[in-house]
């Protein structure tokens, strides 16, 4: 049996004068060494992996580094780069476009551009931008603007706004809590309430928020009143489902999270049509996500639920990209 031709929301891309910059910097993006990146190597990659087209996104650290005029220089590179790329491939790649933030005006003026100009397939946005996390008041401008555009935005992790552990690699856990907490944040904020129709898709499986599903309801529930505590506790069968459904207006990708440790709380907690298939290629190297994706061709799912993660359901998150 064909399987389906896989659509990876979850792959990066490193432009050659981005890669100068960040080394000349000293940047190890989640502790490891910046990978070398290629049109021609990403697209030797999908082949052997089963991906027909990429989706493209600038990884951490971003672009800004507390100089606004000169992150809003490079979102701006960055994006046309990848619009230029998308236009010699379209049926190969797409593109989240690289913003500003904290920088909301920058942002604003970029996401615009963009998304009219460029005709970027979404918007990329690390999980803290200078410490502050999306749920933050100061960045409801933006928020506000890409609820109006229903724009797919795929919120990638950063280095956490603390320091590092000795001897343990940010990526490892780091990442997985900095995702975690831009959820939480988004819920709590109220801003998955009043900004509905951004399709927020959480890198790595949303890090740790399905395995801690029920903490997070019960932090919801910590602000709630007596009453509607007492209601919950009494009609669980009813009201749990009820509190548990903003995580599943997240979407979720399973880049390096494909594994019978990590996929059962998955499919508990997330719409089965709000999961998609992810690489993190080039920062993962071949071989690590060749194992990962070993596990989840092994795991047992329906098959139909497997066509959508692998491609249907980034098809109606990405029209153009439908066949």
């Amino acid at each position: 049996m064909t399987r389906a031709r896989r659509i990876d929301t979850h792959q990066h891309v490193v432009p050659p004068r981005y890669a100068e910059w960040m080394r000349e910097k000293g940047i190890r993006p989640g502790s490891i060494d910046l990978p070398s990146w290629s049109e021609s190597a990403a697209l030797k990659f999908m082949d052997g992996q089963d991906i027909q087209t990429g989706v493209l996104s600038l990884s951490t650290p971003g672009v800004y580094f507390g100089d606004v005029p000169e992150a809003r220089s490079w979102a701006r590179e960055i994006n046309e780069f990848c619009a230029a790329l998308v236009t010699r491939r379209p049926d190969r790649f797409g593109f989240f476009a690289t913003l500003t933030l904290p920088d909301v005006e920058g942002a604003l003026d970029e996401a615009a551009y963009a998304l009219d100009e460029l005709h970027a397939d979404g918007i990329v946005l690390l999980a803290n931008n200078d410490g502050r996390y999306l749920g933050d008041p100061a960045f409801e401008p933006l928020l506000e603007f890409l609820n109006r555009r229903q724009a797919a935005v795929f919120v990638h992790p950063g280095e956490l706004p603390a320091p590092e552990v000795p001897g343990i690699p940010t990526f490892t856990a780091d990442f997985l809590l900095d995702t975690t907490r831009t959820a939480i944040s988004l819920i709590l904020s109220g801003s998955m309430e009043r900004y509905p129709d951004i399709k927020f898709i959480l890198a790595h499986a949303g890090g740790f928020v399905p395995y801690i599903s029920y903490r997070i309801l019960l932090t919801m529930l910590n602000a709630k009143n007596k009453a509607q505590q007492l209601w919950t506790l009494v009609d669980q069968k009813h009201q749990v489902p009820k509190q548990l459904a903003v995580m599943r207006q997240f979407y979720y990708d399973v880049a390096l999270s494909a594994t019978p440790a990590a996929l059962p709380s998955l499919l508990e907690v997330a719409d089965p049509d709000h999961i998609t298939y992810g690489s993190d290629f080039p920062f993962a190297p071949a071989p690590a996500i060749g194992f990962i994706t070993k596990q989840y061709e092994d795991f047992r799912m329906h098959s139909s639920l497997r066509a959508a993660i692998d491609r249907g359901n980034s098809e109606a998150l990405f029209p153009r990209l439908k066949v």
